[in-house]
């Protein structure tokens, strides 16, 4: 019954897909969350809430560093708006614990690399 309140949480899901391009392709990625990719473009099945920072490298580049933030989105406000009218503040607390109504912010995150010197 619980779960049933939770709107964004049944519909949109705790976790989304968050996708890293280079110019050149085929740099590495490391993020402070402890995800990683060889070579570009990647992509990651990210939590919702997490808030973190990214590090792309490639031979011959400069090092980009760089954060992720989150945002509420249209569709999560949205399904915080239902809670509020039908679950209530059991629903909306739910949706905000989990961060179901919350996107990744850039998302895809594009980086063109610098030549080093």
């Amino acid at each position: 019954m619980l779960a049933l309140t939770a709107c964004a949480t049944v519909t949109r899901g705790t976790n989304t897909t968050w996708t890293v391009e280079t110019e050149p392709s085929g740099a590495s990625v490391k993020t402070s969350n402890q995800f990683a990719c060889d070579a570009t473009p990647c992509t990651f099945k990210m939590p919702r809430k997490s808030e973190f920072g990214v590090t792309i490298s490639k031979d011959g580049y400069k090092t980009w560093t760089g954060q992720v933030t989150t945002r509420v989105s249209g569709a999560g406000g949205a399904g915080m708006a239902g809670n509020v009218l039908v679950g209530g503040v059991i629903g909306a607390g739910v949706d905000v614990a989990t961060g179901a109504m919350l996107d990744l912010e850039p998302n895809p995150l594009v980086v063109k690399l610098e030549p080093q010197d």
